[in-house]
C-alpha cells in the first residue's frame, strides 16, 4: 500500500509506495482509508512539538473508511461498514481515570497517528472499540474533520458551560465546527484571528459570528467564556482580560507555546483557566448525535494522499479555510480543491 511516513520529526513526510499492508489483530479492524483529515496535532507530531512518536510513523487521526477485514473477537462490526477513527486509539480500562469515566486521561493511553500508525495511507488498523459509525448524511470528506476538530471543539465548548457570549481564539478547523454547535444553542460567538486576517474574519462572520477581529483587539462585549484553539500561549492573558467575572477560559489544544506571566487580577474574580486533554468515546457518541441534528457543515480543501506535505504546509502557514483532507480513494487531486461539505 501507499503510506506517507515520518522518518524523524522536523523532516517532510516520505512517500512509501510499497509499505506492507497491516493485518488486524484480536479486537481490531483493517480499514480501507477513504479520507483522512489533516489536524494541527499532526503538525505538532511532524514538527517535533510532541515527543517520542513511533518509529517510521504514519500520521493521521481523522480517518474515515470502510472495514476490509476484522480480527478475532470483533462481532458487532462487519466488513463493509463505514467507520471513523479518532485520536484516542486505546486505553487500559483499569486505571483510576478509566474507571471513573475519564479515559481521556488514561495513564497508558495510546493515540492514533502518534503511537499507532494512522490514516495517511491506503489502509490502517484500529481497535474496534474506539471506532465510531459515521452517519450516512456525511460524505467521507465532510466527516473527516469531525473526528478530531469536531470532537475536541465539542469537548471544549461543553466545558464553557452555558455562556451567552463566547470567544473563539483561532478560527480554523475546530472553531468552524464548534461555532455551529454554539449558534445551534443560541450563543453569541466572537471570533479572534491573526492580525490582518480579513479573510478569516469574513469566514467567521459568514458562519454566524456576531463580531470578528484580531486577537489583539478587545471585543465590544465582555465574554462569559473563551475557547483558545490557536497554539499560542500569549492568547491566555488576552482571553482572560476579555472574559467577565466568573467566566472560563479553555485551552483546547494538545500543545501550546509558553504562557507569559500575567497579573493575578486577570484571574481574580473567580475566573477559571483550564485545558482540554484528548476525548472520550462518550464525547464522540454525543457529538455525532448533535452533528446530525444541526446539521454540521464542514468546509474542506481536498488533497491527494501524496500531497500530504503540501496540506501540512498550508496548515502551518495559515492558508486554509476550514480543514484540509487527504483523499485516498482514487480521487485525482492534481490541485487542491475547496469544498463546502453539507450533510
Amino acid at each position: 500500500m501507499r503510506a506517507m511516513v515520518l522518518d524523524a520529526p522536523g523532516r517532510p513526510l516520505r512517500l512509501d509506495h510499497a509499505r506492507a499492508r497491516p493485518e488486524p489483530g484480536a479486537g481490531e479492524l483493517l480499514i480501507r482509508v477513504h479520507a483522512c483529515g489533516v489536524c494541527r496535532t499532526d503538525l505538532h507530531v511532524v514538527d517535533g512539538d510532541l515527543p517520542g512518536p513511533a518509529a517510521a510513523l504514519v500520521p493521521g487521526h481523522e480517518i474515515v473508511g470502510t472495514v476490509a477485514a476484522v480480527g478475532d473477537g470483533v462481532a458487532d462490526i462487519g466488513i463493509g461498514a463505514r467507520v471513523g477513527v479518532p485520536w484516542l486509539g486505546w486505553t487500559c480500562g483499569e486505571c483510576p481515570f478509566c474507571l471513573s469515566g475519564r479515559e481521556n486521561l488514561c495513564d497508558r493511553a495510546r493515540f492514533t497517528g502518534y503511537q499507532i500508525d494512522g490514516g495517511y495511507a491506503d489502509y490502517a488498523v484500529a481497535n474496534a472499540g474506539f471506532c465510531f459509525p459515521i452517519p450516512a448524511a456525511f460524505s467521507d470528506q465532510a466527516a473527516a474533520p469531525l473526528l478530531c476538530a469536531g470532537l475536541i471543539g465539542y469537548r471544549a465548548w461543553r466545558m464553557a458551560g452555558k455562556a451567552r457570549n463566547i470567544g473563539f481564539y483561532g478560527f480554523g478547523a475546530a472553531a468552524h465546527i464548534a461555532i455551529q454547535v454554539a449558534r445551534f444553542h443560541g450563543q453569541n460567538v466572537y471570533a479572534f484571528t491573526r492580525p490582518g486576517d480579513a479573510a478569516g474574519q469574513d469566514f467567521a462572520r459568514g458562519l454566524g459570528a456576531v463580531w470578528a477581529g484580531d486577537s489583539e483587539t478587545r471585543p465590544p462585549d465582555k465574554l462569559d467564556a473563551a475557547l483558545i484553539f490557536a497554539p499560542v500561549g500569549a492568547l491566555v492573558p488576552a482571553a482572560l482580560a476579555a472574559t467577565d467575572k466568573g467566566g472560563v477560559v479553555v485551552c483546547a489544544g494538545i500543545h501550546m507555546s509558553d504562557i507569559p506571566s500575567f497579573a493575578y487580577r486577570l484571574l481574580w474574580e473567580e475566573r477559571t483557566l483550564r485545558s482540554v486533554a484528548n476525548l472520550t468515546r462518550r464525547d464522540g457518541e454525543e457529538f455525532f448525535e448533535i452533528a446530525g441534528r444541526i446539521p454540521i457543515q464542514t468546509t474542506t480543501t481536498a488533497y491527494d494522499l501524496e500531497q500530504a506535505n503540501e496540506a501540512l504546509s498550508a496548515l502551518r502557514d495559515g492558508r486554509l479555510e476550514g480543514a484540509a483532507v487527504l483523499l485516498t480513494n482514487g480521487h485525482d487531486a492534481q490541485e487542491p480543491r475547496a469544498e463546502e461539505s453539507r450533510s
